[in-house]
């Protein structure tokens, strides 16, 4: 079994340190890049060096450094990077607007701002001026520094701070969820002894980079054990064919929305490659589904397609994984399954007591060596996201037969799309600031593709014109795309109760009707 890090200095080794034993073997392949994980810890030291000569320091001390860039090999050795001189790594998406940015940096107050060329316009739209911002390639392309020559990379210790990734904003803004070394070493640790990983794994890259389910699930496993790791510069469902059927990969990881959208990409195919990709595809010895809740329906379509059964799991940004369907064994359609090694789940009813083996449905908590650190800079937060030393995910559950089966949040205003879970308060809260709109309320509507849309009800001001089109091109510029309301409807009241609350579940109801999209 899988020893679990500990704080014992003289056994305790980073992602990056125990890397040093596959120095030959290729870890990144990217367009026509491959590099070896010598040349990951070469390119990654470099950039350690460079940053502590530019920031006149031996050692970032868990300072956090932000870092914006496009998915390749370049962002994972900034990553290392940062990681070596001491620093905690700040991943911001790509696809975040200007508002968003604004906050993930406002709230993590970087010692620094590392950005590629093509993404600078970003972080000036982000309005952040009070850090410095450098082009990433002074670190990854700059010429050896004769003072850098002696300097020492600091050493790690387990409890440092490695990561901050921050949540998809469930329960209003979005916050830092802190990672150390250790908790980051157990998260994948875990998952490499459930999924059995080994240095022959070959796996693709599909998803966004300052999420765990990309960062921890797929690279730093890959990384952890000798694999190597595709990456693709973004989601195509012909590419991702292509080499799903190439003969080189033996596992992948998407969310739901994705393989539902490679069904279709296969359906809409000829015939001939339909046949070369079902055919190639069945050689993957495994293929996972996580972030959101997939569908039975794309299930059955998917195995019917690739002779392969989705392993479906459960997790999320504070514990990383914590339930897991059985790489060997029956994979059951709406089940989670059970506790990955090294962590704990139980279920507790609405007063904290302990379910056991009940068949009453409670609310999901987790323990273990994987369970984040804190919330950045919200000590109220933290203690209040923990009971007795288990964290509460705020998940509704049952068990039968040990294994999970997920009910949903208790609350209307968790919206699950497309792998991510947001806010429906944080969405509303953007949209009132819309000139002509009043009040809305915004719901998740069941959609298959993307297992919830958005869906917003609007009162508008008496007279003003509404284009719905103009509307929605407006929210693009202060909402992430997975944000960004795909069905709305003009409505003169919202419905709600004697206090005055808007009743979400009614006003569900007015889309019940509508075409989902």
């Amino acid at each position: 079994m899988t020893q679990f890090p500990n704080n014992s200095e003289k056994t305790f080794k980073t992602l990056c340190e125990r890397s040093d034993k596959y120095s030959q073997r290729v870890a990144l392949t990217f367009k026509d890049q491959a590099i070896t994980y010598e040349e990951l810890n070469q390119r990654s030291d470099k950039v350690a060096t460079e940053l502590l000569t530019i920031l006149g320091t031996s050692d970032l001390n868990e300072s956090r450094v932000a870092f914006l860039m496009e998915a390749g090999v370049d962002h994972v050795v900034v990553q290392w990077g940062i990681w070596k001189a001491g620093g905690v790594v700040v991943p911001l998406a790509i696809s975040h607007p200007p508002p968003e940015l604004h906050h993930t940096l406002q709230d993590s107050d970087p010692i620094l701002v590392v950005v590629s060329s093509k993404l600078k316009r970003n972080i000036q739209q982000a309005n952040f001026e009070t850090t410095r911002v450098i082009d990433a390639s002074q670190l990854l392309d700059a010429d050896p520094n004769p003072n850098s020559a002696n300097l020492q990379l600091p050493s790690l210790k387990p409890e440092r701070r490695a990561m901050m990734i921050y949540t998809s904003g469930t329960t209003g803004k979005p916050k830092g969820a802190v990672l150390t070394h250790s908790i980051l070493s157990a998260q994948i640790t875990s998952l490499v002894e459930a999924w059995e990983w080994s240095e022959d794994d070959r796996i693709m890259l599909v998803l966004p980079l300052h999420h765990i389910h990309g960062i921890v699930n797929v690279l730093c496993c890959a990384l952890w054990k000798g694999a190597s790791c595709h990456i693709s510069s973004h989601f195509d469902p012909t590419d991702t064919w292509n080499h799903l059927s190439g003969g080189k990969l033996t596992l992948f990881m998407a969310v739901p929305t994705i393989y539902m959208l490679l069904i279709k990409t296969w359906e809409a195919a000829s015939e001939s490659d339909r046949s070369r990709w079902s055919r190639g595809a069945s050689n993957l010895r495994l293929m996972v589904s996580g972030s959101a809740a997939l569908p039975k329906t794309s299930l059955e379509k998917w195995e019917k397609i690739t002779d392969q059964v989705l392993l479906e799991r459960y997790g999320m940004t504070e514990v990383g994984m914590a339930l897991s369907n059985p790489l060997h064994g029956k994979r059951r359609p709406g089940y989670v399954g059970s506790p990955l090694p090294g962590v704990k789940v139980r279920r507790v009813d609405e007063n904290g007591v302990e379910l056991g083996d009940s068949e009453q449905e409670g609310e999901l908590e987790v323990s273990g060596p994987n369970v984040f650190l804190e919330y950045w800079r919200n000590p109220e937060m933290t203690e209040d996201s923990f009971k007795n030393n288990w964290f509460r995910t705020g998940d509704m559950a049952v068990v039968d037969g040990g294994s999970y089966r997920l009910l949903g949040r208790t609350s209307v205003d968790i919206i699950k799309t497309g792998g991510f879970k947001v806010s429906a308060l944080e969405i509303e809260e953007v949209i009132r600031q819309h000139p002509v709109v009043t009040d809305c309320a915004v719901v998740g509507v069941p959609n298959e593709d993307w297992g919830e849309l958005v869906a917003v009800a609007i009162i508008k001001e008496p007279y003003g014109e509404f284009d719905p089109e103009d509307f929605i091109g407006w929210t693009k510029n202060y909402l992430a795309p997975y944000k960004t309301p795909r069905e709305l409807k003009l409505v003169s009241e919202l419905p709600r109760n004697a206090m005055g609350k808007v009743q979400k579940e009614q006003v569900k109801l007015l889309f019940s009707n509508s075409l989902q999209t």
